[in-house]
């Protein structure tokens, strides 16, 4: 039955909202990674849509409400998992392009990450030597922001690590 499924692959949804030259990140702490930063979304739930899953998460995480734009990319990584013993999960991630209302002011939502310690504003230019999760992640987003790839082409470009 597909209530019972636990799927070995995860899907999950990042926001990728630019406005004025900065990205929107979340900056997290905490566990053997130390601080980090990484784009607002999460893991799809059994049931939800890919825009309900982004929807949500960016409620939970940055408090407001998004706009998805386009489809950005497609792309695998594998997560460390802090579980006992420790574990890893395949997540094939979802970029998309989304803004957020005029006038927001980032701020934690009411359900944040619990590695998350607040939500910020990166001037692009700073992207490249920010400390990324995944790590790959500055590569994938300069890539998609700097040449406008808006659209996902339907070709597989491999794992984000």
């Amino acid at each position: 039955m597909v209530e019972n499924l636990t799927p070995d692959i995860r899907n999950a949804v990042r926001a990728v909202i630019v406005s004025n030259d900065q990205l929107l990140l979340l900056k997290k702490t905490g566990g053997d990674r130390g601080e980090r930063y990484g784009l607002p979304g999460g893991a799809q739930n059994l049931g939800e849509t890919l825009a309900q899953a982004l929807e949500r998460e960016c409620l939970e995480e940055i408090g407001s409400t998004v706009e998805i734009l386009a489809l950005m990319n497609v792309a695998d990584h594998f997560k460390a998992r802090e579980t006992e013993p420790p574990s890893t999960r395949h997540m094939v991630e979802f970029l998309f392009r989304c803004s957020v209302p005029d006038g927001y002011v980032a701020h934690n939502g009411s359900k944040p990450d619990r590695s998350q310690t607040d939500v910020v504003w990166i001037n692009l230019a700073n992207l490249a030597a920010m400390p990324l999760y995944p790590e790959s992640l500055s590569h994938w987003l300069l890539e998609g922001i700097l040449h406008d790839t808006a659209l996902y082409s339907g070709i597989y470009r491999g794992t984000m690590e």
